[in-house]
């Protein structure tokens, strides 16, 4: 027997087993919040929106794009659409109105809802249907009168939501996720982090990030209560963690940073510690002293991740193991550093150029619209991730960098990351960013990009001295850079092409 793993699999155990269960609970200072919501409520409100949709005429297959911060009605879309073969198309809210017109065009959607606090930064921005998430929508598309229009003909290949890759040099491409990306990437995820029906789960990501991970799908299978975050505030997290027994979160460094400096002036104990609240990172891996400090300044448990849109996005994971329960934090917070062993059904490989090769059934079905970057990114049966990295005897990737951030001064190979992992344990570094510039002895000399603490008289002599106590001397930087803030992507990259264009002007390529 075959059935088909779609991703509504996830809510219907959610209604089934968790029914009467708080399943949801909405950001509460906003407009129309829907408060706290029962996974049976959330499930019926799905199919009331559903039901909707068909009486608008929004085919199978067709396109609903939903621009908003962490919403309960966003996430309401990830269960509802999808599962009546429909695909979702979860856009950026940070974005320029011209990069959203684009999503929504390119993506050909036919219905577009858009978070009312950003609805005056879209002018023009419209698709055939167009609403306001929250009371407008509601009263638009839920139809509690009707039972929906089942998705007949089932497909776990058919693409259920595309999520648009952050763009930092070029167009933004269309990731095109299967039921059957969603529902293994949610599962394994699931496995791999120890998730059940005791946790409760905070959304301090982003939900249009990669599908906030996939985990909306696998709390919801497990029945874990969801807490709804609308904006990141370090702060408002303790409080979140403290007021809803939080145990589980996914979150970018940067928000982890934002904890950290909040911990400090918080009045008693650091929520979470007493029951090892479990932080998940991806993105760029963070600094070892930043592990170190999540680990014994919150008490909470750190694990890593590394993958990317295209690939739901779960590859690899570190977590603490047994082995390293009573070793220095020290010593393990430099190996959960890595980006972490295969998760459950991947295969990595490292390419004769040292790219990070991937194969699994996470892998995305294509880039929309774009069949030839799709057989470029596939090229081999593998998937091209672009980061440079290896594998080590234990089986662990490391992400040395991306291909084009590797550094190499006289010859010699440096991994940007590697040196800006030293610049962060350095007093006095609030930010960091590290890049090639030209040199005319060695080729490329390493270029510290610095944002200093308030109050720090931190300087370039210092953080060069530094460096050259904590790797080798051709590693550290031969200058740096103060600046009052590192550029980034709407998603928080750093943004490295625009740190180097001042210093390769006027060159025919960024390799010296």
């Amino acid at each position: 027997m075959k059935v088909p793993l779609t991703a509504a699999d996830f809510l219907s155990r959610a209604e089934l087993v968790y029914g009467d269960r708080v399943g949801v609970i909405d950001e509460p200072t906003v407009p129309d919040s829907l408060g706290e919501v029962t996974y049976g409520e959330v499930a019926r409100r799905a199919r009331a929106l559903q039901a909707g949709l068909d009486e608008l005429g929004v085919d199978v297959g067709e396109r609903v794009a939903v621009v908003s911060p962490n919403a309960a009605r966003m996430l309401e879309l990830f269960y509802a659409v999808p599962t009546s073969g429909r695909v979702l198309v979860p856009i950026n809210f940070r974005l320029r109105s011209e990069e959203v017109e684009y999503i929504v065009d390119h993506s050909g959607s036919s219905v577009l809802l858009v978070d009312p606090e950003i609805d005056e930064g879209l002018p023009g921005v419209t698709a055939k249907h167009r609403f306001l998430l929250g009371g407008q929508s509601d009263e638009a598309l839920l139809r509690f009168d009707r039972e929906p229009q089942p998705w007949r003909d089932i497909d776990e290949d058919a693409t259920a939501t595309i999520n648009y890759t952050s763009g930092t040099t070029a167009r933004p491409k269309g990731v095109q996720i299967t039921h059957r990306n969603i529902w293994v990437n949610a599962v394994t995820f699931g496995l791999h982090a120890g998730v059940s029906d005791w946790d409760t789960y905070l959304h301090t990501l982003p939900m249009f990030h990669a599908n906030g991970w996939g985990m909306p799908y696998t709390v919801a299978g497990m029945g874990c209560p969801q807490v709804v975050l609308r904006k990141v505030d370090g702060t408002d997290i303790l409080t979140r963690i403290q007021q809803h027994d939080v145990t589980l979160m996914c979150a970018a460094p940067a928000v982890l940073n934002a904890i950290l400096d909040a911990a400090p002036n918080w009045s008693g104990p650091i929520p979470g510690g007493d029951r090892v609240a479990r932080v998940v990172a991806a993105g760029a891996p963070p600094p070892s002293k930043t592990i170190e400090r999540i680990e014994t300044e919150l008490g909470w448990e750190f694990c890593q991740i590394y993958g990317l849109t295209e690939t739901s996005p779960l590859l690899t994971i570190n977590r603490r193991r047994r082995e390293q329960a009573d070793r220095p934090i020290e010593d393990v917070s430099k190996e959960l550093s890595r980006a972490g062993a295969p998760a459950i059904g991947v295969q990595l490989d490292i390419s004769d150029s040292g790219e990070v090769l991937a194969k699994s059934n996470v892998v995305l079905e294509g880039y929309w619209n774009q069949p030839d970057v799709t057989a470029d990114a596939l090229e081999g049966g593998w998937f091209h991730t672009g980061d440079g990295g290896f594998l080590d005897d234990e089986g662990h990737l490391t992400i040395s960098d991306r291909k084009k951030d590797v550094i190499i001064t006289g010859g010699e190979n440096v991994s940007s990351i590697e040196v800006e992992d030293v610049l962060y344990s350095a007093d006095g570094v609030a930010e960091c960013a590290v890049i090639g510039v030209p040199d005319e002895k060695w080729g490329e000399t390493i270029k510290a990009i610095v944002v200093r603490k308030p109050g720090s008289d931190v300087s370039e002599a210092d953080l060069i001295a530094y460096c050259k106590t904590k790797a080798a001397g051709y590693k550290a930087p031969t200058s740096v850079d103060f600046v009052d803030a590192i550029p980034r992507t709407a998603t928080g990259k750093v943004q490295k092409f625009k740190l180097r264009d001042p210093y390769w002007q006027g060159r025919d390529r960024q390799v010296n």
